[in-house]
């Protein structure tokens, strides 16, 4: 008689994601799930001007069937200087040349590296090694935490300055990684990618201005980009845009 052995189970690794409730984290959590990791999504309340992409997250979190959805409270509005934690007024009818010129008084200083420390520690009480973040420097409007340097920067840090990094490189486990697969992706790209993974881009907002019922002002450079992007693949925008 012969006994058949089955292999073990093995369950799915599991990956914090940054999802803000835009294109680019519902596209980058999409491509996480096909990787086969079991994603934990993370959102925050930062003190953005809106709080409609919250929805939108929450909205996306749910149709993708994450793990959990975590939503932190910190409030940026302490250090001010960016027209999404102040009354700044965010720019409109920007051409492509003037987005690619300089850092536009939508960056919000050290966004991304709060985030991703967040990110870090979720992935540390999780047993976690791997982050997923929407960053993209392409289609951007020059954000420098959006670069390939600064992702692999923090990456270095993360394996120096956490106990999962040093304590799993002294035994050999897998080092932390911060996977940001849309880096050298342009916004046109991003979208195929994401449609061929069934993301329902109808939940998603990008607007930096949106109006009270969430609607996209269509002006702002997010949405600039945004279009684009969609036009590029001979689409229209399934989102929701402010009459004109």
């Amino acid at each position: 008689m012969s006994v058949v052995q089955n292999s073990p189970i093995q369950a799915p690794r599991r990956a914090v994601v940054l999802l803000s409730g835009g294109l680019d984290s519902a596209t980058v959590l999409a491509i996480a799930k096909r990787d086969g990791f079991l994603p934990h999504a993370m959102s925050f309340r930062y003190g953005q001007r809106h709080l409609h992409e919250i929805a939108c997250a929450q909205r996306i979190a749910g149709s993708m069937g994450v793990a959990e959805h975590t939503i932190v409270d910190i409030d940026l509005r302490a250090f001010g200087a960016s027209a999404l934690t102040t009354d700044i007024a965010v720019p409109k009818d920007r051409d492509a040349a003037s987005m690619s010129q300089g850092i536009p008084i939508t960056y919000v200083p050290a966004r991304n590296t709060i985030f991703l420390s967040f990110a870090l520690a979720k992935a540390e009480t999780l047993g976690a090694t791997d982050i997923f973040i929407g960053v993209n420097a392409l289609d951007y409007s020059g954000y420098p935490d959006c670069r390939a340097e600064y992702v692999a920067a923090f990456e270095a840090m993360a394996n120096l300055a956490t106990r999962a990094g040093v304590e799993g490189a002294a035994v050999g486990a897998p080092a932390l990684r911060i996977h940001a697969p849309l880096i050298e992706l342009t916004k046109a790209q991003i979208i195929r990618t994401g449609l061929g993974l069934g993301v329902n881009y109808a939940l998603t907002s990008t607007c930096y201005d949106p109006s009270p019922a969430g609607e996209a002002c269509g002006r702002c450079d997010a949405c600039a980009l945004r279009l684009k992007g969609f036009a590029e693949n001979g689409l229209p925008d399934p989102g929701a845009y402010a009459a004109s």
